[in-house]
């Protein structure tokens, strides 16, 4: 049902449950669980859910999203102090923090036209004729995403300072200090608890730290906290698109974004502080070629395609049509228009065809911008063994994957044999060739709804055929990618977005005659760097909380193996996080005192941030080997 809810405010969520009295909190799971199976109608700007034969409860969304919590009325003998309000709330997405804000005026400061219009004007005069568009892209740009880079690792003007601190740019003041031990308090609480303990009350806690963390000018920590919910609502749910791994990073960088900010000082703070926006500046004239488009979907509700193209230098832009949504619009969104100037060009067209941009306004990470000077029609494109693209696969793959580990865009340019499929513990992937190394390619969304998955499946059938693909880096001891484009493999001069595009059994040709090679892989790459002992109490305690590892703490098999290894400093990382977990102090009356979330969270956070920083050094490694095809 909860596709059905309009989007509530952290703020409101966060406001509703705080009313609550103990009592009721105790029952709120259950209320959200039974909100959950009750039929939402929509009424106009208004969504009603029959809480029984004569009581309703009403959730006022004018543009979508429920901004106060007044606008939510419940017809119970309890209301407003019922359970009703605080359930349906933490039972509907969360809507972006900043919406609330702009809807009075689509052109505020947020706006990425504003104060970076191509002749000088504002974004109001810019944008008069497209406030949709302003709109979906400021949205989707203040979300961290699976595809590059956040904007929020970028500098950006520093916000106001509280009243009666001077706005200081070289450190932070005490209300981003405040606001950033609020938002790590809260998340260590999430963590202790894991998945399984973390309700709707301690959900709630997150988010206002969130939207406090938002009004004193640290929107990099808001989003990953928003981030964070969503993640642990869709663990709790049993969403498809569930991801222990991505619900990790998004804890690691709450953490980590909070635990740096209050000693970085001069440049270092734009980085955990972040920025709201993402701005956009003028780039002349640009000739574009399409390569492949990908479906966005996205832990915070937001829904749709991006395709990318590359202009006659080799350089990449990307083209956005996200909004609020679910798989249904990222699986449809090839057949929506480009919003760019005059042209009437699908994502899925553009992807095949090529684009001639004038008046062009292009963000930091290369995504191109639609104001209202922009001119864009359409042009003939270029096929992948044709320049400027053959370009991309001419680069080594080794200086690819260097290039994606350092931060910049994280797409590979491969070309690969397929040999067949591999069963791993997460389901099967697809084995492939590159240049005499051994890669694994799975689908980049499992989202059923997305033709990732069964397009893997058909490929995987015609072992021995050669392919030029495009996948992103997926950082692992072993060289690993999720596949997003390939080759037609009855075409060589046709493409197949795998993520919107379906492959059918016609399309394949019959399997190359002979045996097929079957690369070995880098001998003791896994056996010398076993990680994943480490990993695997790391993501433990996000799904079973600080419990779980306690429990473990027995076992002395892992550090010991990780010390034979020779990762000492891996296996120290993992005593102190089982310390961390069974260590609790008792008053002097011999009663337990609650854990120490602070200590917990601090130890598991160094663990995390060992884990991802050995785990790319082997990633670099283990890609060394890739040779150029001739």
């Amino acid at each position: 049902m909860t596709t059905d809810l309009p989007s509530v405010a952290p703020a409101v969520t966060a406001e509703l449950v705080a009313a609550l009295s103990p009592r009721l909190r105790k029952r709120l799971d259950a209320g959200v669980a039974k909100l959950r199976a009750r039929p939402a109608v929509r009424e106009g700007d208004a969504v009603r859910i029959a809480l029984d034969d004569d009581t309703d409860i009403v959730l006022e969304a004018p543009g979508g999203t429920v901004t106060s919590a007044t606008a939510i009325r419940c017809g119970c003998l309890l209301a407003p102090d019922c359970l009703h309000r605080a359930a349906v709330a933490s039972a509907a997405p969360i809507a972006d923090d900043t919406a609330a804000d702009d809807a009075d005026d689509p052109y505020d400061a947020d706006d990425p036209y504003d104060a970076d219009a191509p002749d000088g004007r504002t974004a109001r005069e810019d944008e008069g004729t497209r406030p949709e568009q302003s709109r979906t892209e400021a949205a989707f740009d203040r979300q961290p995403t699976d595809r590059q880079p956040a904007a929020a690792d970028r500098p950006a003007p520093s916000p106001p300072a509280p009243p009666g601190e001077a706005d200081d740019h070289d450190a932070p003041t005490t209300g981003h200090m405040d606001a950033a031990r609020a938002v790590f308090d809260a998340t260590a609480a999430v963590l202790v608890a894991g998945t399984d303990g973390a309700g709707a009350v301690l959900q709630a806690e997150l988010l206002r730290a969130a939207h406090s963390a938002r009004l004193a000018g640290l929107p990099r920590a808001s989003a990953a906290a928003v981030s964070v919910v969503n993640g642990v609502r869709a663990a709790r749910t049993g969403d498809a698109g569930y991801r222990l791994a991505d619900l990790t990073g998004a804890l690691a960088d709450v953490l980590g974004v909070t635990h740096r900010l209050p000693r970085a000082t001069g440049a270092e703070l734009a980085g955990p502080r972040g920025s709201a926006r993402r701005p956009y500046r003028p780039d002349g004239s640009l000739r574009l070629y399409g390569l492949f488009s990908e479906p966005v979907l996205t832990a915070t509700g937001y829904a749709g395609a991006v395709t990318w193209t590359v202009d006659t230098d080799g350089r990449l832009y990307s083209v956005a049509d996200v909004a609020p949504g679910g798989a249904a619009r990222a699986a449809s969104a090839a057949g929506r228009t480009v919003r760019m100037g005059d042209t009437a060009l699908t994502h899925g067209e553009l992807s095949r065809a090529g684009l001639a941009v004038s008046g062009a306004t292009v963000s930091p990470t290369g995504r191109l911008g639609a104001g209202g000077t922009v001119r864009a029609v359409r042009a003939p494109g270029a096929a992948w063994r044709e320049e400027p693209s053959a370009g991309l696969w001419a680069e080594p793959v080794a200086e690819q994957v260097r290039r994606a580990l350092n931060g910049t865009h994280d797409l590979l340019f491969l070309d690969v044999t397929l040999i067949g499929a591999v069963r791993e513990a997460a389901g099967d992937c697809l084995l492939a060739d590159c240049g005499g190394v051994p890669v694994r390619l799975t689908t980049a969304h499992d989202d059923p709804a997305l033709p990732f998955r069964d397009n893997l499946r058909l490929l995987a059938a015609v072992p021995g055929t050669r392919l030029r693909v495009v996948a992103r880096l997926v950082p692992a001891p072993l060289p690993r990618a999720a596949l997003l484009a390939a080759e037609h493999p009855g075409d060589a001069a046709a493409r197949v977005n795998l993520g919107l595009d379906r492959l059918q059994r016609a399309d394949l040709p019959r399997p190359a005659p002979g045996p097929v090679p079957h690369p070995a892989a880098p001998a003791g790459v896994f056996e010398e760097a076993p990680l994943h002992l480490l990993r695997r109490r790391v993501q433990q305690a996000v799904s079973g909380g600080r419990r779980v590892l306690s429990l473990a703490r027995g076992d002395r098999g892992d550090g010991a193996r990780l010390r034979a290894a020779g990762l000492a400093t891996a296996a120290d990382l993992l005593d102190a996080l089982h310390a961390a977990a069974a260590v609790r102090a008792r008053d002097a009356f011999g009663r337990l005192l609650p854990a120490d979330t602070d200590r917990f969270a601090r130890a598991w956070l160094a663990a995390a941030v060992y884990t991802d920083t050995v785990e790319s050094a082997l990633c670099a490694h283990a890609w060394e080997k890739a040779a150029v095809p001739v």
